[in-house]
């Protein structure tokens, strides 16, 4: 079976203020992930060299990563593979999102956008990464990715339940097409001809085959931009970290009947969503700062 290379330490950044809510007439699961508070301020250094380490297994296939382990220059290489900061609106969303995939939901990478957007025009099209997540012996679900950052919340979740539906429903380019891909992209891993086998056992299942059963998921991640009253910075460390930490969960819980809204009026009750939230001050920025801090390999914040 595939290994996770993100560790569940890479939570100890967050505090986990919603855990696993299940969704009301779903089996989906709702998680807010608040970036620990110092100082009245959210801890966006600890959160830059945190991802410096996981930047490479999101960017570089398993094949690369066992190819290059003992190359200096691994960062490198994954980092020319992120676009420039200043047009990159959503690679911080997808980097989160395979992390916290990793992490919390130990649903190990298939595949990410990053390694395969170069060698097609139409990948981008698809979804922000693949994960294999293991129920039991017999059951396993392939975890599509969709990840969205926006101001407002809930147009982030909009966004992502419509991009889903679309993933879904068309004609080309779909879920799909998409399943192809990543028997294709399994060839050229590298990995062993069992390993291979017992993949693709998984990801394309035999009806006659009843020892395995698979289903179609989808995780989602929505980053979304948190106004705070400046007069909240003037409180005490306690003071601002309570108040700030139970104004962001009331934020979130407030959209949950919207979640369900989603799921209703696309009809996936079939599917199951992991969704994921976290808040940042200043999102448009914040996102452009992270990024280029990976790719100059520093930390300014």
């Amino acid at each position: 079976m595939l290994e996770t290379k993100i560790g569940s330490n890479f939570l100890n950044l967050f505090y986990h203020e919603i855990q696993n809510h299940e969704v009301h007439d779903s089996s989906s699961k709702l998680n807010l992930f608040t970036l620990k508070i110092e100082n009245n301020q959210f801890t966006y250094h600890q959160l830059v060299k945190n991802l410096t380490h996981c930047i490479v297994p999101f960017c570089l296939s398993n094949k690369e990563l066992e190819e290059f382990k003992n190359n200096y220059g691994i960062y490198v290489m994954a980092v020319e593979k992120l676009r420039d900061y200043e047009s990159n609106d959503g690679e911080l969303g997808e980097i989160l999102l395979f992390c916290l995939l990793e992490s919390n939901l130990n649903a190990p990478k298939i595949m990410t956008k990053m390694e395969l957007k170069t060698s097609t025009n139409d990948y981008v099209k698809g979804s922000d990464g693949v994960h294999l997540l293991k129920l039991d012996e017999q059951n396993y679900q392939l975890i599509f990715g969709e990840s969205k950052l926006n101001a407002d919340l809930q147009k982030g979740l909009y966004e992502a339940f419509k991009s889903i539906n679309d993933f879904i429903t068309r004609k080309n380019n779909n879920i799909n097409h998409e399943i192809g891909l990543i028997n294709t992209h399994l060839q050229r891993e590298g990995v062993s001809d069992e390993m291979y086998k017992f993949l693709k056992k998984i990801i394309i299942p035999s009806a006659t085959d009843e020892e395995i059963n698979k289903d179609n998921a989808f995780g989602i991640f929505v980053g979304f931009d948190l106004k705070l009253d400046p007069e909240l910075t003037k409180l005490s460390n306690l003071e601002f970290r309570t108040k700030v930490r139970q104004q962001i969960k009331e934020t979130v819980q407030n959209e949950i009947k919207y979640i369900q809204k989603k799921i209703k009026d696309y009809k996936l009750f079939g599917y199951t969503f992991y969704v994921y939230t976290i808040p940042f001050i200043n999102l448009d920025e914040t996102r452009k700062r992270v990024i280029k801090n990976l790719k100059v390999a520093q930390n300014d914040f």
